[in-house]
């Protein structure tokens, strides 16, 4: 099973820690993979979620233990050729990552092979799922 951290968050939602790069190493170093957002605004990068907020560049986003949420279209377009696990949804029942992997949208389980997001807020059935994005994925392991 793949154990992904929402935006960092391991226990819980810290909104104010989400996103931030210290924050993400901290998830990555504790052996999870990591879901972050990103924008691309005048050619460069960020992370954020409902706005950029932390300036990055591409070689912090190649680590194939992230999942990177393209937050606009600019941002899917600068990294759609790089070695990059992207994807971009808004409510689309499913979506594809750049690396194959099947990401279904909070209370659309259960959907064999998928990333199941959110899974404890509509009680989803994980049971065909390959991993999981949790802001309390500690509680998966």
């Amino acid at each position: 099973m793949i154990l992904i951290s929402h935006r960092g968050n391991i226990n819980g939602r810290i909104p104010e820690r989400e996103n931030h790069p210290d924050y993400i190493q901290e998830a990555l170093d504790l052996g999870y993979d990591v879901e972050i957002d990103v924008w691309c605004i005048e050619d460069k990068l960020y992370l954020g979620h409902d706005e950029p907020q932390y300036n990055i560049n591409k070689s912090f986003l190649r680590n194939d233990r992230l999942w990177v949420h393209c937050k606009n279209p600019e941002a899917l377009n600068k990294l759609k050729l790089e070695k990059i696990n992207i994807f971009y949804h808004e409510t689309d029942t499913v979506t594809l990552t750049s690396f194959g992997h099947i990401w279904a949208y909070p209370g659309k389980q259960p959907i064999k092979n998928s990333i199941a997001v959110m899974p404890e807020f509509y009680l989803d059935n994980i049971s065909q799922c390959i991993g999981i994005c949790s802001d309390n994925i500690q509680n998966y392991k």
